[in-house]
């Protein structure tokens, strides 16, 4: 064991690089086919871990899998309901409402809004005020339409009501982090960033009525 540690890596962490490369592997044979060929190389990956690594598999998370049926299925009855087309139209009025600031407030519209519906889908709708918008203000479109992609994003795991957080909360749950102890880092931390995003992308390339190939 002495001398295999002189001559190159240590065992555990060549086979921890080596689970690494089958984990990559299987999730990018898995993209490549999309849909059900995601699972099946992921199951593919699992028994090549068991079966050729002999890796002890974990217990099937149960929780965490009912719980994100749970909180698809409140997302699910709020869409039939039309809570969803609500938050839509509401939040078009709040980007029309100052369309000179729309690469800050279509960002936390998008953020504010993904925290309340649980899903990011509720931003899509939306991509087409934001464009409107920003065309009529002689703004680069795609300031305000990047960030607010991140942000519909970064809501996800700052709503409370997300199947991503109540997976993320499941899992952490034996470490001490409660919900609200997720939700107090999240914060923060997403909102600081999306307000340098948004800062930053204000001064992105230059305004249409200065973009020669505009």
């Amino acid at each position: 064991e002495l001398r295999r540690r002189r001559r190159g890596l240590p065992v555990d962490t060549l086979l921890l690089i080596l689970h690494g490369i089958v984990v990559v592997a299987a999730i990018y044979l898995g993209v490549r086919e999309g849909g059900l060929g995601l699972g099946i190389w992921g199951l593919f990956g699992v028994l090549v871990l068991v079966y050729g690594f002999q890796v002890d598999p974990g217990s099937p998370p149960t929780d965490a899998v009912f719980i994100v049926i749970a909180v698809i299925t409140a997302a699910s009855a709020m869409q039939v309901a039309g809570g969803v087309d609500w938050m839509v139209g509401v939040a078009a009025r709040l980007i029309r409402g100052q369309p000179k600031a729309v690469t800050f407030i279509a960002p936390a519209t998008a953020f504010l809004f993904t925290v309340g519906a649980g899903t990011g889908n509720i931003y899509y709708p939306l991509l087409p005020v934001i464009y409107d918008v920003s065309y009529s203000q002689g703004i680069r479109p795609e300031r305000p339409l990047a960030v607010s992609a991140v942000a519909s994003q970064a809501g996800i795991l700052c709503s409370p009501v997300s199947a991503a957080t109540a997976a993320l909360v499941t899992l952490l749950e034996p470490d001490g982090f409660s919900l609200a102890d997720v939700l107090l880092m999240m914060w923060p931390a997403s909102i600081v960033a999306l307000v340098v995003a948004a800062f930053v992308q204000s001064r992105w390339g230059k305004d249409l009525e200065e973009d020669p190939e505009f």
